[in-house]
């Protein structure tokens, strides 16, 4: 493992109990940063902070990203516990399963757009001021190769993913000027419990796109993000960073 020099930042994480969040976590950790784990699951955050350990330098949040009141409370929180805030990674997402356009419930597809690309938005209104008024920041987005792409039988999950890319380029002009950097990845998929709301044949479809014949795994994530992160990523903004094998084209 490289050695990034994130020494005295505070990074928010979404969906930081598990997954690429949880392996983003420890990788700041261990370049020197204090981490503040969002997530609707309390139960999982209790265990991710446990596990985590390094006393003060972890703060836990119970926060559903859809609700702007509930990431507002967050943000303000996370400031109260780590004295500022300098990185966000908006890590968080959901499949919503999979079917074809035309049979996928209408909720269903409500909600992936809500949780993968409305709470992006709500989290970076709530935080982007605070990074302003340090006058440094970055903003990591967890994109997906299915947005540029687009996966069959995941239409919901790609155009969540597609609309992401959308936000990280206008947002990354937008604070062009401000020393604040905002940038997206987009991973191939990798074998996390994001699985189990798919099914076995989207799946193997996946594993078959990908010219190195594996999944990606999470600290290979969590490198790049970390990197992203850091003052090594100074000018680029408003790109998107593939993370796919070999899959993507563009």
């Amino acid at each position: 493992m490289n050695k990034l020099d994130l020494t005295g930042r505070v990074a928010i994480i979404t969906g930081g109990a598990r997954g690429i969040g949880y392996a983003t976590a420890e990788r700041m950790l261990a370049s020197g940063a204090s981490v503040a784990l969002w997530d609707i699951d309390a139960a999982r955050l209790d265990e991710a902070a446990a596990a985590l350990g390094t006393l003060g330098k972890v703060s836990t949040h119970v926060v559903e990203l859809t609700d702007e009141a509930s990431v507002t409370a967050a943000t303000e929180a996370t400031a109260a516990a780590h004295g500022k805030i300098d990185i966000l990674v908006n890590n968080a997402g959901i499949t919503g399963g999979n079917g074809k356009l035309w049979e996928l419930d209408t909720e269903t597809w409500r909600r992936v757009i809500d949780v993968n690309l409305v709470g992006p938005f709500l989290t970076c209104k709530a935080v982007v001021p605070h990074l302003i008024k340090n006058g440094w920041g970055r903003i990591v987005n967890v994109a997906s190769i299915a947005g540029k792409e687009g996966n069959p039988n995941a239409s919901h999950y790609s155009a969540s993913k597609a609309g992401l890319i959308g936000l990280t380029k206008s947002l990354g002009k937008e604070l062009a000027t401000s020393n604040i950097l905002v940038n997206a990845i987009t991973p191939a998929a990798a074998k996390t419990e994001i699985f189990n709301q798919m099914k076995q044949e989207h799946i193997d479809f996946m594993l078959s796109k990908i010219p190195m014949n594996r999944f990606l795994a999470v600290d290979e994530a969590a490198a790049l993000i970390s990197w992203l992160s850091s003052e090594d990523c100074a000018f680029s903004t408003g790109a998107v960073f593939d993370i796919s094998g070999g899959r993507a084209v563009y």
